[in-house]
């Protein structure tokens, strides 16, 4: 039945069905617009050739982002933790770092430019505890960012994660330390095989060059580490990409190798980049 005083026209519905429809796209227009996260800045590598594969230039802050690690020591996570510590580290405030144990190498964090004075540590003990704690820390005003360290990061926890880093703005990083759940018999793949909500899989793993080969660490008067740095997953990136780098400085950050960039144009062949399969 039409509403009284409406004549029937067939066309009347039509139109007002489309125009409801409009409306409706237009409020989830303005949703998407008002999401705390949606306008965050991104924090930059300044490396240029990097930074332009990144959507916004660079990490986004009130996001979560991945890292995992390839190698012999990648159930440590060193490089891991030095890849995340050397991007935190360029942030101004307070920095919240959840663990399971007492592994991680402060003189490490210092030499990519994160002084341990910065870090409040939650030690849980339990590695089924460590993602409640960085939600429980995003929770918190104030930081600049929260880093986990975590053998999985299923599709439900990285999206209460990623909300939870919206609404704080705190750039937030989850290490994974994949070897770690095989060891202990728990089920799930290579770290980046698990769905999951994060804007950015990272993966680090190290690279022959002249610098000290096992932590990766820049030690004063010994040339700097060589990674490989993988960007296997961004959202809103074109493609995975991986890029060959000398390790963080003492301000936390990477640098392309000066051999690699400056070698004559007939040795320059091969890419210096290659993306991932």
């Amino acid at each position: 039945m039409p509403p009284a005083g409406f004549s029937e026209m067939p066309a009347a519905p039509r139109r007002a069905e489309g125009g409801g429809r409009l409306r409706h796209l237009r409020r989830q227009m303005e949703d998407l617009a008002r999401r705390p996260g949606a306008h965050r800045p991104a924090l930059p590598f300044g490396l240029p050739d990097l930074d332009r594969h990144l959507p916004g230039g660079g990490l986004r802050c009130g996001a979560l982002h991945e890292v995992g690690e390839a190698g012999l020591s990648a159930d440590h996570a060193a490089l891991s933790a030095l890849f995340a510590a050397a991007i935190v580290a360029r942030l101004p405030g307070p920095v919240l770092w959840c663990l399971r144990g007492r592994d991680l190498f402060a003189p490490a964090l210092v030499s990519v430019g994160l002084s341990p004075g910065r870090i409040v540590f939650a030690e849980t003990w339990s590695d089924a505890e460590v993602l409640p704690a960085m939600e429980e820390g995003l929770r918190s005003r104030g930081l600049a960012a929260v880093v986990g360290e975590a053998s999985r990061l299923g599709l439900t926890a990285s999206r209460r994660l990623q909300l939870a880093a919206e609404r704080s703005g705190a750039l937030t990083v989850v290490i994974r330390r994949r070897r770690r759940a095989a060891a202990q018999g728990e089920s799930g793949g290579e770290s980046g095989d698990e769905p999951s909500a994060a804007l950015t899989r990272w993966r680090v793993s190290p690279q022959p060059g002249t610098g000290p080969p096992r932590f990766g660490l820049s030690m004063p008067g010994l040339p700097r580490a060589r990674w490989l740095v993988e960007l296997t997953r961004a959202r809103g990136a074109d493609a995975p990409r991986s890029w060959i780098l000398d390790a963080p400085d003492a301000t936390g950050r990477l640098r392309l190798p000066a051999d690699l960039v400056h070698r004559p144009l007939a040795a320059a062949q091969r890419p210096l980049r290659a993306r991932v399969g």
